[in-house]
């Protein structure tokens, strides 16, 4: 860990970063991470005037700079992006059911907005741009995930047209444990209000993965991806009902669980790694790297003969990775300070 630590120092020493969505949950770990460190600049950019007042007074600091603006409108981009080093793609509608309700704003910020950051990060000759995708984005059944399918398709549409030297890749991640709008903090709120917890399906399982090990995952992009490279991180699952069980068990509560049905394109089992991915995958211990599909449209030469049978190939889902039992997920659950600090 401490090798991996300073080969992140390095990456960030003089430089100016940019994160996108930067007073969300990511962007405050990034900061807590790295603001004492030799890194110029850190901008935060987004649209919520008052979390960044809160940002401001919290961390009290120089190095950090604010730009209210929105990635669906390029003006407002322009002003944060001039002279930056890397961005941290953030920004993004992440709820499942909002974005199912209303797929169209899904498609202006999650695909469009992604366009206007890469488009401006190219014309202003930023050398790193980190895109953080979803595993909703494999096989999507819902607007989310098919707007963060599609927004990696065009960080690789610009990879592919890009002969300046700009390395942009992808990050994909599970569920991040305790961010804001993940099921961890509201099975948390419904157990300190003496509440039942509610699950959608006791069977459903879910990646488990830690914020430091988001961040980690990020910069081992940064400092080891080609352009147009994917990374997962390899990460242990836990049954929904399992989860709320270790909680219970962590709080001492007596709340009862009650199940109410799966809500709105939700799928039973999360995949990081699809079945086609996984034929070009590499496989990097901790990681996962899926290269960028370079072939042109002059697909023809490539339909005489494959490389693999797809069916033969397995994917990397949150039901054939390990899933942790009560003991193991409570272990986890407590090294997320929260939570620690809470029991």
């Amino acid at each position: 860990m401490q090798q991996r630590q300073k080969e992140q120092l390095k990456s960030l020493k003089n430089k100016t970063l940019l994160i996108t969505g930067g007073t969300g949950s990511f962007g405050n770990a990034v900061l807590n991470r790295f603001l004492s460190t030799d890194i110029k600049e850190i901008r935060i950019f987004s649209r919520d005037e008052k979390k960044q007042d809160d940002m401001r007074r919290q961390y009290n600091n120089l190095k950090i700079k604010f730009y209210i603006g929105d990635i669906r409108d390029m003006c407002s981009i322009k002003d944060a992006i001039q002279g930056v080093d890397i961005i941290f793609h953030a920004a993004a509608l992440k709820q499942v059911p909002s974005c199912e309700f209303f797929p169209i704003q899904a498609v202006k910020t999650n695909i469009l907005g992604t366009n206007n950051i890469l488009t401006l990060a190219e014309k202003h000759e930023v050398r790193n741009v980190i895109i953080l995708s979803t595993d909703k984005a494999v096989y999507p059944i819902n607007a989310m995930g098919m707007s963060k399918a599609l927004m990696e398709k065009v960080m690789i549409a610009k990879v592919r047209n890009n002969k300046d030297g700009q390395v942009f890749c992808g990050t994909r991640y599970g569920n991040v444990m305790c961010t804001r709008g993940s099921v961890i903090p509201l099975f948390i709120e419904q157990i300190k209000q003496n509440k039942p917890i509610t699950i959608t399906n006791p069977l459903m399982t879910r990646f488990m993965m830690t914020m430091d090990h988001a961040i980690n995952l990020v910069f081992y992009a940064l400092q080891n991806a080609n352009p147009g490279d994917i990374f997962v991180q390899k990460s242990p699952s836990a049954t929904l009902h399992t989860l709320a069980e270790s909680l219970i068990e962590l709080y001492k509560s007596k709340s009862e669980i009650i199940y109410i049905g799966e809500r709105h394109g939700e799928k039973l089992h999360e995949t990081l790694v699809s079945r086609e991915e996984m034929i070009k995958a590499e496989d990097l211990g901790e990681y996962f790297k899926i290269p960028a599909d370079s072939r042109d449209l002059n697909y023809e030469q490539y339909f005489s003969k494959g490389k693999q049978i797809v069916s033969e190939i397995k994917k990397y889902t949150s039901q054939n990775t390990e899933i942790l039992d009560i003991e193991k997920l409570k272990t986890l659950l407590l090294t997320i300070p929260e939570i620690k600090a809470d029991v």
